[in-house]
């Protein structure tokens, strides 16, 4: 939907009024923010040879982008050990991908975090969760219990967002300006790399995800279901987006709809910057400089896989 100057300005002027914060906002504010990726089983055959679990470079770089360090987080390692880490880092990003949302390592392990995230926010300790594509969806199968899935195909296409009344006053979208705001819902500035997704009629027919999250936008798939494109925590800071904002910046193979117009970027960088912000309200840390600095991910090299994926470089673990 479209939006005029005028309703722009409303927009803002609701979302600086309504969009109450999870806790009070006196605490220290985090200056040294880490955030966990956490690592997924490789599925591209050719990339195999490289190590059993990667991580595109282009979500360290999106974060990074965004003022925060970052760890990653391998798989099949024990709860004490998860439960460490997450005392650890200030915030999880959950990445894209193409691996199974219930019986896969990342699944399992991502429901760890979730579990210790919700628990530790009910207790006020603040600790913030993004999903992108994959890791969106994930989100919603943590959330309803199980898998509402069905065919959305947006398979490397761009879209502007179909805004929902609910945008107004969420903390997502509180910090973008008004002309980038109607920017996003004229422009295809949303970059889609996706089979699957949770349609609109199936999201707020299950009375557990419509209650745990906020739909901020909807999108009309190749075969014309609309499906949420955007989401946010009612009472958590737990975010997900069906698209994908770090490729805006941080990937550009030609044969794929990545969008890089400035709008574009500045969207992709707002979003970066949102959710550091959020881990900055976390003050979990390592127990010494030399255990943080041995966790982060420049111990690691980044490899070059363009010949073999959509990705320029990756790690592997």
């Amino acid at each position: 939907m479209g939006f005029s100057a005028l309703s722009l300005v409303c927009v803002l002027v609701l979302v600086l009024c309504n969009a109450a914060p999870l806790k009070q906002r006196n605490e220290p504010e985090n200056n040294r923010p880490i955030i966990g990726i956490l690592t997924q089983e490789v599925d591209n055959k050719a990339m195999k040879i490289f190590g059993k679990t990667y991580i595109p470079s282009s979500y360290v770089k999106y974060i990074e982008s965004g003022g925060a360090r970052v760890m990653p987080i391998r798989l099949n390692q024990s709860f004490a050990e998860h439960e460490k880490i997450f005392k650890s880092i200030n915030g999880l990003l959950l990445i894209g991908g193409s691996v199974n949302l219930e019986t896969s390592d990342f699944a399992r392990t991502a429901g760890i975090y979730f579990r210790l995230a919700l628990k530790a926010h009910d207790e006020g300790d603040y600790f913030p969760i993004w999903g992108t594509c994959l890791g969106f969806q994930l989100l919603t199968v943590l959330v309803a219990g199980e898998n509402l899935l069905s065919k959305t195909t947006a398979e490397n296409v761009t879209y502007p967002l179909n805004f929902s009344s609910e945008a107004s006053s969420s903390r997502m979208f509180a910090s973008v300006p008004p002309d980038l705001l109607k920017a996003l819902s004229q422009e295809p500035l949303t970059a889609n790399f996706h089979h699957y997704g949770v349609t609109k009629e199936a999201f707020m027919g299950n009375e557990k995800l419509k209650g745990f999250f906020s739909v901020l936008s909807t999108n009309i798939a190749q075969n014309g279901l609309e499906f949420v494109s955007t989401m946010e925590g009612r009472a958590y800071p737990f975010y997900g987006v069906q698209w994908h904002p770090e490729v805006n910046r941080f990937q550009w193979k030609p044969r794929y709809n990545f969008p890089h117009s400035s709008n574009a970027v500045r969207i992709s960088s707002l979003l970066a910057e949102f959710f550091v912000n959020e881990g900055r309200r976390s003050s979990h840390r390592f127990s010494d400089a030399v255990e943080e600095s041995r966790a982060l991910i420049y111990n690691y090299n980044p490899v070059y896989v363009a010949n073999i994926s959509a990705y320029e470089q990756s790690y592997f673990f």
